[in-house]
């Protein structure tokens, strides 16, 4: 069960005011033109290690006990947590072990190992790592550090979307990548507590839908994975945070794969950022006509991350280049 609050959301901003990147907001006329709306793009990719993910993590590990810290963390993820984590870890002297599945991109692999993490490649799905994880937890005795299903995660992830709302206090709708729900419940405290009007949609795509089959059904549900170039949220849900958003997320929305890479070109090519597909899904739900009643709205979309492999771009690139996307 997840308790955390708005008061949450402030108490961690204190905390990490000074520690972490207070990222911008880029308004982007083209997407803006495009939607008939006012379209502001929080820009997490520009975060230390590449994401939002080191919010929630620095939040988590400044909380543990002396007695935890001498045990070591351990924490499974498709990349952008186990970076955060091995970072925030390294900063208090913490052994910090990373399980990750095998689809992870190179460059989050580099990134954890950078960042000092003991990486262990598990299983091809986040759901196998994480068992995984859960399994080594249970035998060394080291705290696990859950991606999502925590409080203090949770509320260390809702200070993006606060940041973002005291620019923009009159956003009428805020897109959030959905993975396991850290994020989506974070900002969806921060905006309801400004605004209770505010629409929180969360997106995913059809490779990995749980939270969009979940919320239909009023319980959670079993979906069908296949692989994604969104591979940061790939994975199932859990109770917690699933029963966190009932209250707070409106609805959910889901893209297809193409255009996420088309979303990813689109944002290298016309604002020169690389963005990880993951961070690009409420772009790509706009530019597809998906967000009903945008029109003359003020749009806050997050893109959460920046851990791309330069290959994936430039395959991208090669596809879409000349196509008038």
């Amino acid at each position: 069960m997840l308790t955390a609050t708005f008061q949450d959301v402030l108490i961690a901003a204190k905390r990490l005011k000074g520690r972490v990147n207070a990222t911008p907001l880029l308004y982007s006329d083209m997407l803006s033109a495009d939607v008939g709306a006012d379209v502001y793009i929080k820009m997490e990719a520009l975060q230390k290690t590449g994401s939002f993910k080191m919010r929630g993590a620095l939040n988590k590990i400044d909380s543990l006990t002396a007695e935890e810290q001498k045990r070591g963390v351990i924490t499974a993820s498709a990349g952008n947590h186990a970076q955060a984590v091995a970072y925030a870890s390294s900063l208090q002297g913490i052994s910090a072990q990373i399980i990750v599945p095998a689809t992870t991109p190179q460059t989050k692999l580099e990134g954890i190992k950078r960042y000092g993490g003991e990486l262990i490649i598990h299983g091809d799905l986040y759901d196998e790592a994480e068992a995984h994880a859960l399994e080594l937890a249970e035998e060394t005795g080291r705290v696990f550090v859950n991606a999502f299903e925590d409080d203090l995660v949770v509320a260390g992830q809702g200070t993006a979307g606060l940041e973002a709302l005291l620019e923009e206090p009159d956003t009428d709708i805020i897109l959030v990548p959905a993975g396991g729900g850290g994020l989506l419940c974070g900002v969806a405290l921060a905006a309801k507590a400004v605004n209770p009007a505010i629409k929180v949609i969360g997106i995913q795509t059809h490779a990995s839908p749980p939270w969009y089959y979940s919320f239909k059904a009023g319980k959670l549900v079993d979906v069908e994975y296949k692989s994604s170039y969104a591979e940061g949220l790939h994975g199932g849900i859990t109770q917690g945070n699933f029963d966190l958003a009932q209250g707070i997320v409106d609805d959910f929305i889901l893209v297809e794969e193409d255009d996420v890479a088309k979303a990813v070109y689109w944002m290298a090519k016309q604002h020169h950022y690389m963005l990880e597909g993951s961070a690009v899904v409420g772009i790509a739900a706009l530019q597809q006509g998906l967000i009903p009643d945008v029109a003359g709205k003020k749009v806050l979309t997050i893109a959460t991350g920046g851990n791309i492999d330069l290959a994936r771009v430039a395959e991208f690139h090669n596809r879409f280049e000349g196509s008038g996307q």
